[in-house]
């Protein structure tokens, strides 16, 4: 256990600021501006330190402190060093406004908090907690928005983060450092790092989005002007190539869009499927197929056109079939009167047997036609053959 006394603190200068003969200790504490105390398994930091009233920069990493010191006398300080200690919350840092850089890896802080105040801190690095299993690093909202103006470096690596949601109001970041958490989100990590325009700086190692596809040009694509990818940099030629690349695949994207609110989109590859054109419902074709349908035409008076011209068909037909069935009647009628007559005048009665028998041998296979015909009070029945005419006289 190790008390931080007035000793350890005049053997804690640069050889730069060494006390002068004629002066008092209290006059050099007073004069100093840069403290090295790192590495002197200090755990308790006494009163002592407030005569360092002109205190910029002070050195406490590699001790064994319980928690951040009151530092109340020294308002002057623009950088505080306190890694590898085990800090357990972030306190006691509201009278340091001037603060500019605050290093707290390697406690023992699950929660960012306490930052209130500190509307000129640009630097904030809290890497590496050593944190219960099962828990991850957490951030206070009220604290992130008042840091969010000034911060331009974060350093979170390591501290079990599968989110980094929380920081996205820290728009002004020149450098973030993320590696060695447990991200796999690249949608979320676009949405982030998307708004910090002035992120130059990305550090992603050991998480499990690195191993996806493409990650190294998705991620330069994301961040606009960044120069340095995972301790890599990232050359002029090649980031003007992939943003003209993702530039005009937006286009294409936006028209294919617009071309499929139209109705006229077509699906080639790439094609976004989001919502397909409505599907027009034409109605469904008649099991009988109709007639001919004059063009031109009103369906009545076309169906009234039809109705007369059938009407006429039919009385025409009707006309010749009654004028044919005439002409027959009158020929049959005229030769049934001659054969009648003919008994009068000393002739044989005509009779068919006798021409059937007077017919030679080979038309005597033909079946004779029948008819019966009815004359006035003659009922009598003859044997026409099919080609027995008789002409009328």
């Amino acid at each position: 256990m190790v008390k931080l006394t007035i000793d350890l603190i005049a053997r804690g200068t640069s050889g730069y600021t060494k006390k002068k003969r004629d002066e008092s200790m209290q006059q050099y504490l007073k004069r100093l501006t840069h403290l090295y105390l790192e590495d002197r398994s200090i755990d308790e930091v006494g009163e002592d330190l407030s005569m360092c009233r002109n205190l910029t920069v002070l050195y406490l990493y590699d001790n064994q402190l319980l928690k951040i010191p009151v530092l109340h006398h020294n308002q002057h300080l623009t950088m505080l060093y306190l890694q590898n200690n085990d800090i357990h919350k972030i306190e006691n840092l509201s009278p340091l406004t001037r603060l500019t850089k605050l290093y707290l890896g390697g406690n023992c802080i699950t929660v960012i908090e306490g930052l209130d105040k500190l509307e000129n801190l640009q630097e904030l690095h809290i890497e590496n907690q050593r944190m219960p299993p099962g828990e991850k690093l957490l951030f206070d909202p009220r604290t992130m928005r008042v840091i969010s103006s000034s911060l331009q470096v974060l350093n979170i690596a390591g501290n079990n983060l599968d989110s980094i949601r929380d920081i996205e109001c820290l728009r002004n970041l020149y450098q973030l450092h993320a590696n060695d958490n447990l991200l796999t989100d690249m949608k979320e990590l676009a949405h982030v790092i998307g708004g910090m325009f002035r992120l130059w700086r990305l550090d992603l190692m050991g998480n499990p989005l690195c191993h996806k596809a493409k990650y190294r040009d998705r991620v330069i694509v994301m961040a606009k002007n960044l120069e340095v990818l995972d301790g890599k940099e990232i050359s002029e030629t090649s980031r003007q190539f992939l943003h003209s690349w993702h530039d005009a695949r937006e286009v294409q994207k936006k028209r294919r869009e617009e071309n499929m609110r139209k109705g006229s989109g077509e699906f080639g590859d790439g094609a976004l499927l989001r919502e397909l054109p409505p599907v027009k419902d034409y109605p469904r074709l008649p099991s009988k197929i109709p007639g001919y349908m004059m063009p031109g035409l009103p369906r009545k008076q076309f169906d009234e056109i039809l109705a007369r011209t059938n009407s006429n068909l039919s009385e025409d037909s009707s006309q010749k079939h009654s004028a044919s069935m005439k002409t027959r009647s009158g020929i049959l009628r005229s030769n049934s009167l001659r054969i009648l007559d003919r008994p009068s005048e000393g002739v044989s009665p005509f009779s068919l047997n006798d021409k059937i028998a007077s017919a030679p041998a080979g038309r005597q296979r033909r079946q004779p036609l029948t008819m019966s015909f009815e004359f006035g009070n003659l009922d009598q029945s003859h044997h026409i053959r099919k080609n027995d005419i008789i002409n009328p006289t």
